[in-house]
């Protein structure tokens, strides 16, 4: 089965916990990134989390071992039911999330090539490679790591499938609804094309956060994942 994350992409707490209440029950997942944390910290997650939904807090940590180990247990002290590390930080890194992660209880993935990067975008820093391979590469090295999953596009599902088998677990932005704009992704897919690829979650912001019917956009994908 796949699930909905919703990913609230705003600058204040006020703006993005009336998107929530106005989705409802239309969806338990969502997404907090870069810009809602700077802003406001853990009490967003904290907010969430008394209005019963599950979190993922989207921080893509990448640094040394120690400071990634400890980021992973202070993502889940604070409520949240899922984060992600980079998958380029390495095997020591990935290692030390990993643990940390079983430790905490948390549901730990890596990122491997954001859906904004193209082979021209890889070719610019130094990496002469095609997304795909790119991504099987840092898939297995994360599996090998002990982390049970990573961020990918939908379009490297079938390469990670292959890779890393059915129990290992996809979470995929850069999705949008037929008929929507690509904004800054460079590598997507509809919703029900990720569902019948083998998502276990798919991460979706503007094509809902900026409906006039937020619960009615959220309800039919997550319809149509069905």
């Amino acid at each position: 089965m796949t699930e909905l994350i919703t990913a609230l992409d705003y600058p204040d707490a006020k703006s993005a916990l009336e998107t929530v209440d106005r989705i409802g029950i239309s969806c338990l997942w969502y997404k907090v990134g870069k810009e809602l944390f700077t802003a406001v910290g853990p009490m967003i997650v904290q907010e969430l989390k008394a209005r019963g939904k599950k979190v993922f807090l989207d921080m893509k940590y990448h640094d040394i071992p120690n400071t990634v180990s400890k980021a992973v247990h202070s993502a889940a002290g604070i409520g949240a039911d899922l984060c992600n590390v980079h998958a380029s930080g390495g095997t020591a890194m990935l290692k030390a999330a990993a643990t940390a992660a079983k430790e905490s209880g948390i549901l730990l993935v890596a990122v491997t090539v954001l859906t904004s990067m193209d082979a021209m975008e890889l070719a610019s820093i130094g990496l002469n490679v095609s997304p795909q391979e790119q991504v099987q590469r840092l898939a297995l090295l994360t599996q090998t790591c002990g982390v049970p999953g990573v961020v990918c596009s939908a379009l490297e599902l079938p390469v990670i499938r292959k890779s890393c088998g059915n129990d290992f677990i996809t979470v995929v932005p850069g999705i949008r609804p037929a008929g929507s704009s690509a904004d800054d992704q460079k590598r997507i897919m509809t919703p029900e094309q990720a569902a019948q690829a083998g998502a276990n979650y798919i991460v979706v912001g503007r094509p809902i956060t900026k409906a006039d019917n937020p619960a009615e956009a959220a309800a039919q994908i997550a319809a149509s994942l069905k």
